[in-house]
């Protein structure tokens, strides 16, 4: 006996809300872009053509499509046809592929997308999950859909910029010289412009001219060798002076694209080459991506922000900056790994911010182990007298205090030290061991008192109880999973910085 089955008999329409499960992902989407005010959905209006598909339908099914790894517009499309939570979330709308990826390339969905992480926010307050108390901060590099052959180093664009200012600044001087042309103005003395050069170009093509109409009106054949004679240089300065116009705005073009960075691929402009962690080879090739920058708590993601930079260092003060401007107000902790511990990191949090900083540094874990505390040539262990300001090196010699110095970094951050040197380190058995300075030079000791008090903060206040109950989870707050996949947040391989804003689910 069989169950009835009957493909010819007609059914009624159903509500296909009652074929979802109690808890299914659709109905959370629902609440949370039902829960976006409705000033943020302005920007899509529109008085002319055909009314347009609601832009929280649009934005309910991209994000469902995103929480079940769909990404391509025609597989979403194919999901309104064949997905129940899809249709329920549509209410049997069927847009096409083309108007899927039109929407969330929309300038405005990049707000859209901020209002979905606060409202997600709320709700998880409202519903006790997450208590605001810290913030965990990580980031991981994702590889853009950009060629990883076609790219641009800054170093090579400033050594061949400098290579042409001089090769133009010699060829001014030798056409000056051969009083082929008079002297121009110039703004700066040690470059030509671009304008500069299109001048000079300008000069010469006239000189280049009057050659042209000599030979031309010239019947006499020794007369007409002679003058094209003359004319050969002229011609070939124009070339190269037009040559000189061309690359000289291309590298200026370069270095307005390069901003503060190093490197960009020439088929994705936003993209900086930099070492991914799927470097499965281990040879170090570099390629194109982004890092990406997430704060998380309770395992929930609650803000994001995206960085050209290679390293963590110079992406934490943005982020925060970006978090407290545009997601929520910081929490009293903020915590990260040793990738962010940094002197500028720690005098924006505890400083600035007035937060406490749960943010360990490279030699913090190092610094636990008895071989690091046992070895003598670590300068960390040296004794130091307050009263004379000396340190003892291994072979009881001291190393008195001599200047201050100051280090500007590129980012313009200064940090100070103070210098200590040895008297005499000449004679020394344990030099070898102590110091790699070149023979006659003594060992120099330079010390960061800033440093050192925030090191020793954080020693301080990761042995106190509560805040070392906060740091512990860390690593499985800020887990990633093959650098795709971080608490719920999945990434595809992108392809600009815009369109990674619309390729990115807040959910769980």
């Amino acid at each position: 006996m069989y169950k009835e089955y009957n493909m010819n008999q007609i059914i009624l329409l159903l509500d296909l809300e009652i074929k979802l499960q109690e808890n299914d992902i659709a109905f959370h989407i629902h609440h949370l872009v039902e829960s976006i005010p409705d000033e943020a959905f302005t920007s899509f209006l529109r008085n002319e053509g055909c009314p347009a598909y609601h832009p929280r339908m649009m934005l309910k099914i991209i994000l469902c499509g995103y929480t079940q790894s769909v990404f391509s517009g025609r597989k979403i499309e194919a999901l309104l046809k064949d997905s129940v939570r899809m249709m329920w979330l549509a209410q049997g709308y069927e847009p096409s592929y083309r108007t899927i990826n039109r929407f969330r390339v929309h300038p405005a969905v990049e707000e859209l997308l901020r209002q979905c992480f606060v409202q997600f926010c709320c709700q998880l307050v409202d519903e006790k999950l997450i208590d605001q108390e810290a913030i965990f901060i990580d980031g991981t590099k994702i590889e853009a859909n950009a060629n990883k052959f076609l790219f641009v180093w800054r170093k090579s664009s400033e050594r061949y910029h400098q290579g042409l200012i001089e090769k133009s600044n010699q060829l001014y001087d030798t056409l000056l010289e051969e009083e082929i042309i008079p002297t121009i103005e110039r703004e700066n003395l040690e470059e030509l412009s671009v304008n500069e050069l299109r001048e000079v170009v300008q000069k010469v093509d006239e000189v280049v001219k009057e050659y042209d109409e000599k030979i031309e009106s010239s019947v006499d054949v020794q007369e007409r060798k002679r003058l094209r004679s003359e004319r050969k240089f002229p011609k070939q300065a124009r070339k190269q002076l037009e040559d000189f116009i061309q690359r000289k705005q291309k590298y200026l073009r370069d270095f307005e694209i390069f901003g503060a960075r190093n490197s960009y691929s020439k088929t994705d402009h936003d993209a900086t080459f930099m070492r991914m962690k799927d470097d499965y080879m281990m040879n170090g090739q570099l390629k194109p991506g982004y890092n990406v920058q997430i704060a998380t708590e309770g395992q929930y993601t609650l803000a994001y922000d995206i960085f050209p930079n290679p390293t963590d260092t110079r992406t934490l003060i943005p982020f925060l900056d970006k978090i407290e401007a545009s997601y929520f107000d910081l929490p009293q902790y903020i915590v990260a790994d040793a990738g962010y511990g940094s002197e500028q990191n720690y005098h924006d949090i505890l400083s600035n911010r007035s937060r406490k900083a749960l943010v360990t540094y490279n030699m913090y874990v190092k610094e636990q182990k008895r071989k690091f505390k046992n070895n003598e040539f670590n300068t960390a262990n040296w004794s130091y007298d307050e009263t004379k300001n000396t340190y003892t090196c291994p072979n009881n010699q001291q190393l008195t205090y001599q200047y201050d110095s100051v280090r500007t970094d590129r980012y313009g951050f200064q940090r100070k030290f103070k210098v200590y040197e040895c008297e005499d380190c000449s004679d020394c058995p344990l030099r070898s061991l102590c110091t790699k300075a070149k023979a006659g030079n003594n060992r120099k000791l330079m010390k960061n008192e800033t440093w050192e008090t925030q090191k020793e903060y954080v020693r301080t206040t990761l042995s106190e109880e509560k805040a070392s109950s906060i740091f512990r989870p860390r690593t499985i707050e800020s887990k990633s999973r093959n650098g795709i996949r971080i608490n719920g947040c999945e990434f595809e391989k992108i392809h600009s910085q815009s369109s990674f804003l619309n390729k990115i689910s807040p959910y769980q």
